[in-house]
């Protein structure tokens, strides 16, 4: 007898819902769950499966031992059993990101001492067929050591509600986070084979995948054989590069470019996985010799070994830490190598999936003389020299595959009681916005119908801001991807929340993941849990008309008026007949907007935060960011 991998010990049960519990045993024999005064009972079918449901229970956070037995003697027990709220968090890497690698991180996980507060994270794993279970995970207490590397917006979008959903003169809620995320990946990956199907838009979705890799498609029950194959292929089987002088001081032989850092070596033309060097000579002045130096070299993407004058002085890997890829490296440099003049630091970089590099961001990556003064430091980036160890090819396809991560990470949770779920993804679809106004709105429908709960909560953060701020209005794919997220919106049940305001141009990943994860609590204490003096959002466009020469802008979400942060408006663009965009000037009227350019006499469309890293200050009286938008959207 067996029950499903999601229930261990230390677990949330979810409240006020029926409870199934399921798992495996002997055709014909019965199974009985006990807990909280609840005996319930069910036959094994004739494949081996069996569910039962528990009542819907109240919040408890004393905890209970769940027992489950089998009418031909076999018996379990799972202690530490708690009900409270349960939440799904899935994603790509900003919602995988983890707490030691945000902003005050470290100092945050040393004071998260809460054992009310449960975590679970999923095993990464394709598969081409629904899995069952995974393997190596249970839940357990939040602690300072297991909050360190659970997803940063989880932790605090948990934190958050625990804080405010706790009853007068009663205990805490409990609450159940269960973090399914995987950086890199598309959405495609998260939703079912067969819904993918049922529409045209992502249907066309699964044909191209199947034009491109047909032995791929043809052969979704291998898939288990091909992980196992490409975790070999990629292993790092030993440090050439070091033997053949490529950490020396003095140049090595062989292939070198030249690469700008921080970046991904993809972003940069080298589209692999493998296992790259990076070189860069610095210039140590005369009062550092001798001296121990610190240095910085951001986050690598994922496994590195850094040397200063061909001495190793620090690494990280994926092997010590599944988090390595985000880790913030800094490394003592001894004085007894440090000397006048040239000298050169070397980084080796290990990444065995999809993307690799040195990712910064650029302001972390330096060089300092702590006993030479507070300014004492030589920033690191920009070029580097680099060559290639080894490559492996560019190892994305099993992880992107439409379906591979639903069926991996997904399906084996289902149908666990949840109250919700919370959605950080986008990055990845970025070029293809128009099809994610189809294809997110088609995934939360299939969770919604997978669980068969209903149309639960399902609240998703829009994409943050990124890259270099463009000087004049301009047309944007983020944009465009954001501008899908708002769309989901017409769903029942969803929330969103705005990032536009907290992103990093340098850095795809935003330390902030503290404000992201207090933001989607907002969206979860007002939608889900009723807390009606809760704003849940920054303004949201609901109109425009043309008033005179200018344009009248209303939102939803403004109540009490809008509020600029600054000295004026940024971020509006507006267009006449002619179509072209330029900067506009914005007033606040209430809780709405007039937008006017005094040489266009006839507006016809205007547009606000429309770039991939906009100047935005518009907010609300709770002071939540408005969420960019533009008003001329291209009929179909």
């Amino acid at each position: 007898m067996n029950i499903a991998s999601i229930f261990t010990s230390g677990m949330v049960l979810q409240q006020g819902i029926p409870v199934p519990v399921w798992g495996t045993a002997s055709p014909g024999s019965t199974i009985t769950v006990r807990f909280a005064g609840q005996r319930v009972s069910g036959v094994v079918d004739t494949e081996g499966r069996w569910m039962v449901r528990l009542v819907p229970m109240a919040a408890n956070a004393v905890p209970a031992v769940l027992e489950v037995s089998s009418s031909d003697g076999a018996c379990l027990s799972l202690s530490d059993v708690l009900v409270g709220e349960v939440w799904v968090c899935s994603g790509q890497s900003n919602m995988e990101w983890p707490l030691t690698g945000s902003r005050n991180g470290d100092e945050e996980a040393s004071r998260a001492h809460f054992p009310g507060i449960r975590l679970f994270t999923v095993p990464q794993r394709p598969s081409g067929v629904p899995e069952s279970g995974v393997t190596g995970a249970s839940w357990c207490a939040c602690s300072p050591e297991t909050a360190a590397k659970f997803s940063a917006v989880a932790y605090y979008f948990g934190r958050e509600l625990q804080s405010r959903l706790q009853p007068a003169n009663a205990a805490s809620v409990p609450i159940g986070l269960i973090n399914a995320s995987w950086g890199g990946t598309v959405g495609e990956a998260w939703v079912r084979w067969e819904a993918l199907l049922e529409n045209p838009v992502t249907a066309g979705i699964l044909e191209d995948f199947q034009r491109a890799h047909p032995a791929l498609a043809e052969r979704r029950l291998d898939w288990g054989r091909d992980v196992d194959s490409l975790h070999e292929i990629t292993r790092d089987k030993g440090n050439a590069g070091f033997s053949q002088g490529w950490a020396a001081i003095d140049e090595p032989a062989g292939e070198w470019a030249e690469m700008e850092l921080p970046g991904t070596w993809q972003s940069r033309g080298c589209n692999f996985s493998g296992i790259l060097w990076f070189r860069k000579t610095v210039e140590i002045p005369e009062g550092w010799a001798g001296r121990e130096l610190q240095l910085s070299i951001g986050s690598t993407d994922k496994s590195d070994v850094t040397y200063f004058n061909n001495e190793q002085v620090g690494s990280v890997t994926m092997a010590e830490r599944e988090d390595a890829w985000s880790v913030q490296r800094t490394y003592t440099v001894p004085g007894r190598i440090v000397k006048a003049g040239r000298n050169v630091i070397a980084v080796r970089v290990h990444s065995d999936k999809f993307a690799g590099g040195m990712t910064g961001p650029a302001d972390s990556m330096r060089l300092a003389c702590p006993d030479c003064g507070a300014d004492a430091a030589i920033p690191l980036a920009g070029p580097w020299r680099y060559g290639v160890e080894a490559d492996y090819g560019f190892v994305d396809s099993l992880h992107n595959v439409p379906s591979a991560l639903f069926n991996g990470m997904i399906a084996p949770l289902i149908p666990y009681a949840i109250r919700g779920a919370i959605w950080y993804q986008g990055e990845s679809n970025a070029e293809r916005a128009r099809q994610y106004q189809t294809l997110f709105q088609v995934l939360i429908r299939d969770w919604r119908r997978s669980w068969g709960e209903g149309d639960f909560p399902f609240y998703f953060v829009q994409l943050a801001n990124f890259m270099v701020r463009r000087e004049q209005p301009t047309e944007s794919q983020w944009a465009e991807l954001r501008e899908a997220q708002t769309m989901a919106l017409a769903l029942p049940n969803t929330g969103m929340t705005v990032a536009i305001d907290i992103g990093e141009a340098g850095d795809i990943h935003p330390r902030n993941k503290k404000d992201v994860g207090l933001r989607l609590a907002l969206n979860a204490l007002h939608g889900t849990y009723g807390h009606g003096d809760v704003t849940p959002s920054g303004p949201l466009f609901r109109s425009a008309k043309r008033e005179g020469s200018s344009l009248r802008i209303s939102f939803h979400h403004a109540v009490g008026g809008l509020v600029c942060q600054g000295d004026a408006l940024r971020g509006f663009a507006i267009a006449g007949e002619d179509g072209r965009f330029v900067w506009g000037e914005a007033r606040i009227d209430g809780d709405e907007l007039l937008v006017s350019h005094p040489a266009i006499a006839h507006p016809e469309a205007a547009r606000y935060g429309w770039a991939d890293n906009p100047e935005v200050n518009l907010c609300n009286k709770a002071g939540l960011p408005a969420s960019p938008f533009r008003t001329d959207f291209p009929k179909p």
